[in-house]
This record gives structure tokens, C-alpha cells and sequence, in this order.
């Protein structure tokens, strides 16, 4: 079987849905052709004469499938290191919202900034994600809240693709906080967003799904119901920020729309959960915000893992209440703070979190027929990927086989 690229003498993670473990292989090969793969598994079960003009030696390192982080607010003006200083003296999160700060200060920087300067602001952080073995970034819009803005920042995250070897995939959260506009009119914003701003965000093709803030300080859940019912006429698939803060039982209004995910879950019920289970809707989990903002109530992990929820991991990367760009730190917060397991750990950012995207045919896996995608890690077990702080062991980064 001619091949364009071979890497072998790898220790593989495969991280295939029905194998043990992480699916791992001892004496493994991955074999690429026209960016996807045609092999991975067993040196001892590849297809006979398989072969390739390009073929690396991994002298025993670890390939996983290449990292993917489903949940990030990546493109954005300003920062918020000033409402950081204030929570260390005590300020609640939602007190700052409330004074005029949270999202609405980072609308405002937003706003300002143009498109080149969104871009320039956005590639450091985007960079950071790839160095770390990234390949595949979810970015939200979501703090233009004005359709010219909203559509100025989707616009940024499809250039990011072109400008990085990296699958991008937008969503619009236009529905993430009142505008000063609509001040006190909450349901005359999700008005606009439904009957403008949604309509002109498809019709351009910028965005690949739509997203809700459901929560005290953002929108109720019929307000909410209004916004994915939309996107749904619109072609676009929906998710939702969900029990945060509070339960408003967000998350079994996703699930009973059908949503690729639910997102935070913090106080999530078990109703909730599973509604979230029938349905297939993935959690998401983002423990930069949990241990950022000091929260101390725990999503709901037992009940997760008995209904038998797909446990995503993501950075949830922005300004005002998780400026992270590792993924690294994030699988080590999610198991030190959580208590998950490595397996869970890694389950999370890889194949979770296709699943959470709606790409699990496409990423998450190394299994024939996928893109080839890998992070191929200087490590002597995977735990080590988990286990550090503030260290990076990648070697390489592929991506569709480059």
C-alpha cells in the first residue's frame, strides 16, 4: 500500500471509542495518504507493503490524536486584568457584570478595534494552542453584540484558518449579554438577534453553530429556547453556555433541542444530565474557569460518568474569566481539581471534543479514514501529558499529514 507518510516505531493513544484504555499500541504505525489515515495500530498487523517516500522514525515517543479545544472566545479587543484585581479584593463576578464590567467592557474594546487589530491580538493566543500540539480550535463571537461587530469577529476567526495550519470552527454568540442599546429590553435584543442578526450571520456563512448565554446575568431559557429555535430554521447547530452559575435548567433545553453540547455545568441536575444523555448532547467542561473565577461548587462528574455523558475539556480561553491558552494546564486542573482520570483527561481534548464540535467522523481519533492529525510527545507514558505544569513536552505537530 503506497502511502505519502509513515511514522512508525510509536507508541500510539489511539483513543478509539470500544478499545481499553487509550487504545494504546506498543509497536505502532500511522500511515497517511492525501492528508488522512489509512493505518494506525500494530507494526505486526499493517497492510502488507505499506510504504511511502516520507517516513519518520519516532524512536518510541507517544502519538496521540492531535489536541482539540471546543470551547474558546479566542477573538477579542482589550483584556480585563482590572476586573482580576478587583475579584482579589472580594468583587463577585456577577457584581462586576452588573457595575457595567464582564462582557460588556470587552464589547466595548471590541468594538474599537478593527479587523487587523482583532487578528494581531488573536494570533499570540491561537499560536499558543498549536505550540501545545492543537488542531483543531472552536472560536464564539460574542462580544460585538451588534450584528457589524458580531460578524467582524467571526470574520477574524475564518481568517485565522487561513492564516495557521489549523481546523477553525465559529459559532455565534451574539445572545451573550444585553447591549447598551437594549438596556433593560432583553427581549427586544434576543428580537434583533433572532429576526436580524442570526439571518445575515447564515446567509454570509459565518458561523458553523450558534450559542446562548442561558443564565441569570445573561438570558432565561425561553429567551434562550427563541435563539436555538432560530438557528435551528437557519441550518445551524446549537449549544449553550449552561448552568454556571445557577440552574436554570439550560442544559435540558439543549439536550431537548438537540444541542452538540452544554457547556460549564456547574449546577446541573440530575434531570438535566440525563435528558443530556438520551439526547447525545456532549458536556463541556471548563475547569480555567472554575478554578479562575474560585468557584467552588463541582460539575456533576458522578452523575456524567453514570449516565454515560461524553466529558469534553476545553480552555473556555477569554478575557474575563479564563485568559488560558494550554490545554495542558487544563487536562491538569480537570484532574486535580475535578478528579477525573488521565484516561478521562485525555479522552476530553481528543475525541469528547470532537464529538462536542460535531466532527467525530472527521478528528478525534487515529483510525483509518480520519485526518491525520497528531501530536507526537516526548514522553514515557501519557499521564506525563496531564501530570506537569507549565511544560511542554511536543515534539512534532501534524496536521492532514503535514
Amino acid at each position: 500500500m503506497e502511502c505519502d507518510r509513515i511514522w512508525r516505531h510509536a507508541r500510539l493513544a489511539t483513543l478509539a471509542a470500544g478499545r481499553p484504555g487509550l487504545g494504546e499500541v506498543e509497536d505502532g504505525v500511522v500511515a497517511a495518504r492525501d492528508g488522512r489515515i489509512v493505518y494506525a495500530g500494530p507494526a505486526r498487523e499493517a497492510p502488507a507493503g505499506l510504504d511511502a517516500p516520507d517516513i519518520t522514525d519516532c524512536e518510541g515517543r507517544w502519538i496521540t490524536p492531535g489536541l482539540i479545544d471546543c470551547h474558546t472566545h479566542l477573538v477579542h479587543g482589550g483584556n480585563r486584568a482590572h476586573e482580576f484585581e478587583q475579584r482579589l479584593t472580594g468583587v463577585s463576578y456577577e457584581e462586576i457584570a452588573r457595575a457595567g464590567g464582564g462582557i460588556v467592557s470587552t464589547m466595548n474594546a471590541t468594538r474599537a478595534a478593527s479587523e487587523a487589530d482583532l487578528l494581531a491580538s488573536a494570533l499570540p493566543r491561537l499560536d499558543a494552542l498549536l505550540n501545545e500540539g492543537v488542531t483543531a480550535v472552536e472560536i464564539k463571537s460574542g462580544y460585538g453584540l451588534a450584528l457589524e461587530h458580531e460578524a467582524k469577529q467571526l470574520r477574524v476567526a475564518r481568517e485565522l484558518a487561513r492564516q495557521r495550519p489549523v481546523a477553525i470552527t465559529t459559532t455565534f454568540l451574539g445572545a451573550h449579554a444585553v447591549p447598551p442599546e437594549f438596556a433593560g429590553n432583553a427581549d427586544g435584543y434576543i428580537e434583533h438577534v433572532c429576526a436580524q442578526m442570526i439571518p445575515a450571520i447564515a446567509r454570509e456563512g459565518l458561523a458553523d453553530a450558534v450559542d446562548v448565554f442561558c443564565e441569570g446575568i445573561g438570558f432565561s431559557t425561553a429567551q434562550a429556547r427563541r435563539v436555538l429555535e432560530t438557528a435551528r430554521a437557519h441550518g445551524l447547530a446549537v449549544k449553550m453556555h449552561a448552568e454556571q452559575l445557577s440552574n436554570l435548567h439550560g442544559a435540558q433545553l439543549a439536550a431537548e433541542l438537540g444541542a452538540l453540547s452544554a457547556d460549564h455545568l456547574e449546577h446541573a441536575d440530575e434531570a438535566a444530565i440525563a435528558a443530556m444523555a438520551r439526547a447525545g448532547t456532549a458536556a463541556v467542561l471548563l475547569p480555567g474557569a472554575f478554578y479562575f473565577v474560585r468557584e467552588t461548587r463541582l460539575p456533576p462528574l458522578d452523575l456524567l460518568r453514570r449516565y454515560r455523558v461524553p466529558i469534553a475539556l476545553a480552555t473556555d480561553c477569554n478575557p474575563g474569566t479564563s485568559p488560558l491558552t494550554s490545554l495542558l494546564l487544563v487536562m491538569n486542573m480537570a484532574a486535580t481539581l475535578f478528579r477525573m482520570t488521565v484516561e478521562e483527561c485525555l479522552v476530553g481534548v481528543t475525541r469528547a471534543a470532537a464529538l462536542a464540535l460535531g466532527q467525530a467522523d472527521r478528528i478525534g481519533t487515529l483510525e483509518a479514514g480520519k485526518q491525520c492529525d497528531l501530536a507526537i510527545w516526548n514522553i514515557e507514558r501519557p499521564a506525563e501529558l496531564a501530570y506537569r505544569m507549565g511544560f511542554n513536552p511536543l515534539h512534532a505537530r501534524i496536521w492532514r499529514g503535514q
